[in-house]
Order: structure tokens, then sequence, then C-alpha cells
């Protein structure tokens, strides 16, 4: 039987490093806002025959839009960012760049968005996450009523959803730093998605902790966690597989509309279950035999 709460410190430090990594991100690079946050315009222009990215930027300079965020999405598709221009404008900007670069271009999407709507939706967006997070403490609490002290499973469950938040918005802001990725609408929505899949794994989990406390399979509380962890070990592990293959076949085949979206639920996956198996309920077994030193990397417990 592997003994995942007699590695609880390894979990613990290997979060810690990943959170702390996170948060320096964030305070030196922050995250970069897309469209729907900054306000602006995003296109989807397809070219035929295709043309490289650095002779549609050479050319989107040479048209008074130096500034212009451009992305390459395959297949002769071009995600390009600009300032506020209305749909004529646009129009006629597809056109001269297809005459310049010898192409036919399509605009396959268009959206705009002001600064004001983009301010409201990032209020929004945060709101959307902690009611989430507080519905989700109090249906915990519900579901163990008949546990002592059932707030300390919902506690420990929303902990552990903080730490996927903190470690997922780190990631996106290295990515906006090394490879200009930007947070939008969808990756909100792929926020709350990867919390909902997340609650998911850690419920089943102490749904079979509870099953073994009032089975009395052993006297010590960790005993009974670790073995809980193992038996639901499968499950968790056939689940995530499996939605991680969806998620990739999305990723590659899915455009790049969603790509944002898919991004974020892929490394949510990833993390959701780490933290399920790893953390939420380690957690519970620090709290019950109030061995807080575990919290810190490789100090002795307490007796």
């Amino acid at each position: 039987m592997i003994d995942f709460v007699g590695k609880k410190q390894w979990f613990f430090f290997i979060s810690g490093i990943l959170i702390v990594a996170g948060i320096i991100s964030l305070a030196v690079f922050g995250l970069k806002p897309g469209i729907d946050f900054a306000g602006g315009t995003s296109m989807i222009l397809q070219f035929s025959p295709p043309v490289e990215q650095s002779q549609l930027r050479e050319e989107m300079a040479e048209l008074g839009y130096a500034k212009a965020t451009i992305q390459n999405a395959r297949e002769g598709n071009f995600i390009i960012h600009i300032g506020e221009i209305p749909s004529k404008e646009a129009s006629e900007l597809a056109e001269k760049l297809g005459a310049e670069l010898d192409s036919q271009v399509k605009i396959i999407d268009y959206y705009l968005a002001s600064p004001t709507v983009g301010a409201e939706t990032a209020r929004n967006a945060g709101i959307a996450v902690i009611i989430a997070a507080v519905a989700m403490l109090f249906y915990i609490v519900w579901a163990f009523r008949r546990m002592p002290k059932p707030f300390r499973w919902g506690t420990c469950a929303i902990i552990a959803l903080i730490h996927d938040v903190l470690i997922i918005v780190g990631i996106f802001s290295l990515l906006g730093w090394l490879a200009g990725v930007e947070i939008d609408a969808m990756f909100i929505t792929g926020l709350l998605a990867v919390v909902g899949y997340s609650i998911n794994n850690t419920v089943v989990i102490f749904d079979r902790i509870r099953e073994n406390v009032s089975r009395h399979i052993s006297p010590d509380f960790a005993v009974t966690v670790n073995s809980s962890i193992v038996e639901t070990l499968g499950r968790s592990l056939n689940t995530s597989l499996t939605t991680l293959f969806i998620i990739l076949a999305l990723l590659l085949f899915g455009g790049a509309t969603i790509y944002y979206f898919v991004l974020v639920l892929l490394f949510g996956v990833i993390i959701g279950t780490y933290s399920s198996v790893c953390i939420s309920s380690q957690l519970l077994v620090v709290w019950e035999k109030k061995e807080w030193r575990a919290l810190l990397p490789f100090t002795k417990r307490t007796a």
C-alpha cells in the first residue's frame, strides 16, 4: 500500500514551491489581460495561401498597427488583438493585408470590447469564483454534517481549491511573460470548470474516508485516510486520464477560439487530481492530529 499520508510533507513542499513561484510571477509580471478585460478588438484572420507571422507583423506595423498582438493559430489563421476599431475598418485592414501579402484574407471572427465592459467582466469573474467557493464550502459541510466537525472537511476542500487556483493563475502569469498567453472570459470559465472537477474528486475521497471511519477500519485516522486514498486512487486516475484524452484532442483540433479555455482545463485536471489525492485529505489528517509542524518542510512530527 502506498503511504500517501506519510509523504504529506513532500506534497506540501512541492505545492509550496509552486504557489510561491506563482505568487512571485504574479507580483513581477502580473497577468496579461485579453480583450475581454483590457478592451479593444480581437480578430481571427485566415490567409490562403498561408503567410509567415513575421511578414504579417511587419505589414501591420507599416499600416499603422505596430502595437498589435499577433498570435499564430495554425493552418493559416492568426489571432490579432488591436485597439478598438469598427467592423468596417477591420474589413478594410483585411483587404489591405491581402493585397500587400498576396493572399486571400477572410475574417473568421471579430470581437469588440470596451475597457469599461472589460473592467466589469473582471469584477464579475472574481465574484463568480468567490461565490462558487463559498457555495461549495456550505455544500460539503452539509454533506458531511453527520461527521464530527464537518466545517473542517469543507475548509480543507476549499483550501485545496485555492491551492489549484493559485497554481493555475501562476502558470498563466509565466506563460503570459514567456509566450504572450492572455487571460479572457474563457479563462475564467475554464477556471470554474476546474474548480468543479477538483471538488468532485475531493468529495469522492472524502466520502470513502467517511465510510471507512464508520466501519472503524483503524483507530488511527491517518491509516483510515491513507486506505481511503488508495481505494479511490484507481477511480481518480482513470477519470482524469479519460478526461485528459478529450482535452488533448480539443487542444490539437479544437481551434484558436477555445485554445486558452482548453489549456486551463489541461493544467486544471492535472493539478486538481494531484490536490485531491495529495493535499486535501492530508490537510484533514494534519488538522485531526494537530500536526501543524507537518505543514513546514521536513520538520519532525509532534507527538
